[in-house]
């Protein structure tokens, strides 16, 4: 694998979602600006809860809230250590 990539799950308030949308542009832009090869948040509205695990049971959503997945790729674990440090 050339690539490191870290991956975050939260749970967001869906009358939240626009706040967090604005957030995640900045902090996009920001990871961008200090070396990181892409920054992603994908929004999980139509993922059920799974038998055994899934994302919603992983972040215990509750009633109102939606899945957000988002992740941030890196040239490798080094580059991500450096620009995790800034």
């Amino acid at each position: 694998m050339a690539n490191y990539v870290d991956g975050i799950v939260v749970p967001v308030p869906k009358k939240n979602l626009a706040a967090y949308r604005r957030m995640a542009q900045k902090s996009g832009k920001v990871w961008r600006e200090y070396g990181a090869l892409e920054y992603r948040e994908c929004v999980a509205d139509d993922v059920k809860p799974g038998k055994w695990t899934s994302f919603p049971q992983s972040v215990k959503l509750k009633a109102g809230e939606t899945v957000v997945f988002s992740y941030v790729v890196y040239k490798s674990r080094k580059d991500r250590d450096r620009i995790m440090a800034k």
